[in-house]
């Protein structure tokens, strides 16, 4: 670990600070060229875009450009360490977003924990973007703060904590469930965690068709049900009428377990109760609810998907987050909703069933790579990501009317 953490260091400050940094995209070499990107040229497209702000889009970067803005309130895996030590990760979201989708980003850390400090002070800002990428904010301010945005503003706003893993890891439950001879709308899940992603999750899943009574939904209280009291408004909406209170209990001929908690916390017993041809999504970073070795060994009928690159079946947000993004810029979207959502969810999953290149499997030094227990979701060196899920967001964007080209 000592030599992982030299090698980031040095690779975070060395030849020079930082992952990003801005670049002049015209020609500077002449006093003329000079004159029209500053004064007196610079006015002109001003004067139009006073005239008619969408020219900001002809004139100006803006259409290219993602805010990714956080408080620091819910870094990774390191929690609420502030948002100045949260930056490093913000331009790291920055360099996934210029490296598979070719989008700019300025990363903006807001040192506040107020709600409404925060969401005025991205209101204000977001005339400069074509979109905002919401990241590392804790639940439950996370929902409120992206709702109330995407009712302010007229560009998308998306907070990938949320709907980014919701994404992931439903496509991949549509191909485990496929592979496993069950449908969404029998199954019945267990999700241990209702933070952000664990909520998006469960709405996303309803969304397309799942039985909400038959999610049952686990905090730190145990299972969330229709008789608890001092629920969050999100956490009343997925409390479900059931006897079941605990983990164990809901694992008990349980379809599907979805873990966004913490280490170790499914038990072979548990991983036993569940039905037969079960679906196990462990996806604590870096350590999972439960090891896959471990539950193979305690159910070979078990189809497991983690958060860790090391392991089959990574759950990877950078499969979907640039290219929703992409898509959504290229018909100028002012908004990312749930059609849009469900859309790469079944693009992600349709193209998990289609051959793999020859460079993808090369990347990751596989000779074989098919559709299978082992192979439920594409990988994020896939280059078929790029132009399969901007299409299927933007065609989805025009069908449900929020494309404006």
């Amino acid at each position: 670990m000592s030599e992982l953490r030299d090698a980031a260091l040095q690779y975070h400050a060395e030849p020079k600070p930082g992952k990003l940094e801005v670049n002049i995209t015209k020609p500077t070499a002449t006093q003329y060229d000079l004159s029209l990107a500053y004064s007196p040229g610079v006015a002109e497209p001003c004067k139009e875009i006073e005239q008619n702000p969408d020219d900001a889009y002809k004139y100006t970067g803006k259409g290219n450009l993602v805010a990714v803005i956080t408080d620091g309130t819910a870094v990774l895996g390191l929690g609420n360490i502030g948002a100045l030590a949260g930056k490093p990760v913000m331009e790291g979201k920055g360099v996934l977003f210029k490296r598979f989708a070719g989008i700019d980003v300025f990363d903006i850390e807001v040192s506040t924990t107020d709600t409404e400090e925060f969401i005025q002070t991205v209101a204000n800002i977001a005339d400069t973007f074509g979109g905002i990428n919401l990241e590392d904010i804790g639940a439950p301010r996370c929902f409120e703060i992206e709702q109330r945005l995407k009712k302010m503003l007229n560009i998308p706003v998306f907070h990938d904590d949320q709907h980014g893993t919701a994404i992931i890891i439903a496509a991949g439950m549509m191909n485990a469930l496929k592979l496993q001879g069950k449908t969404l709308e029998e199954a019945k899940i267990v999700c241990l965690g209702a933070g952000a992603a664990g909520i998006a999750s469960a709405n996303l899943l309803v969304g397309m068709g799942a039985n909400r009574q038959n999610i049952f939904m686990i905090d730190r209280q145990g299972v969330i049900h229709s008789g608890r009291e001092g629920l969050t408004k999100e956490k009343q909406a997925a409390a479900v009428d059931t006897d079941k209170r605990s983990l164990a209990d809901a694992c008990e001929d349980a379809d599907v377990f979805i873990g966004l908690s913490g280490p170790d916390l499914m038990t072979p017993e548990m991983l036993k109760s569940m039905a037969p041809k079960p679906v196990v999504f462990a996806l604590s970073n870096p350590n999972p609810e439960i090891k896959p070795e471990l539950a193979k060994e305690t159910r070979d009928d078990v189809i497991m998907a983690t958060g860790r690159s090391d392991y089959p079946n990574q759950v990877n947000n950078v499969l979907c987050f640039p290219f929703i993004f992409r898509g959504a810029l290229d018909v100028r979207a002012s908004d990312i909703n749930m059609e849009m959502q469900i859309a790469v969810v079944k693009a992600l999953a349709d193209l998990s069933k289609e051959p793999v290149p020859q460079s993808v499997k090369d990347a990751y030094g596989k000779e074989d790579m098919e559709f299978g227990p082992d192979y439920i979701i594409p990988t994020p060196l896939d280059p078929r990501l790029g132009e399969r899920i901007p299409q299927a967001v933007a065609e989805a964007a025009r069908v449900t009317g929020v494309a404006r080209i």
